[in-house]
């Protein structure tokens, strides 16, 4: 299967508007990837705790295919992981499963 992760861990709003988002929309609206995951880490977590846009953005992503997962120690640290669920967010913790997409050398997008 021809699968993309994107590593979101910059919390510039318009990075993630211009690039993070427009990116993940696209690569599934248009096929450019089979299956896409946005995954929240760090600093965007709090980011989306705390933006409508963001979440609305978020909503629209997830409604066109891109799955959204957080960094469940970073969700924790913020003390956010209840909004992130409430939203549809799938939030674990992110340490194994980040390190095996490395070793596999699967395809990652670090923003």
């Amino acid at each position: 299967m021809d699968k993309l992760t994107i590593l979101w861990t910059n919390a510039d709003f318009g990075t993630f508007e211009k690039m993070v988002s427009m990116y993940a929309y696209n690569s599934r609206a248009k096929g450019w990837w089979d299956e896409v995951t946005l995954v929240i880490w760090g600093s965007p977590t709090k980011l989306t705790a705390d933006s409508e846009p963001v979440r609305a953005k978020l909503r629209e992503l997830m409604a066109g295919g891109v799955k959204v997962s957080a960094c469940k120690r970073c969700a924790e640290e913020y003390g956010v992981v209840e909004d992130l669920e409430r939203l549809g967010v799938e939030v674990i913790y992110w340490g194994v499963p980040l390190t095996e997409i490395l070793k596999n050398r699967e395809p990652l997008l670090t923003i």
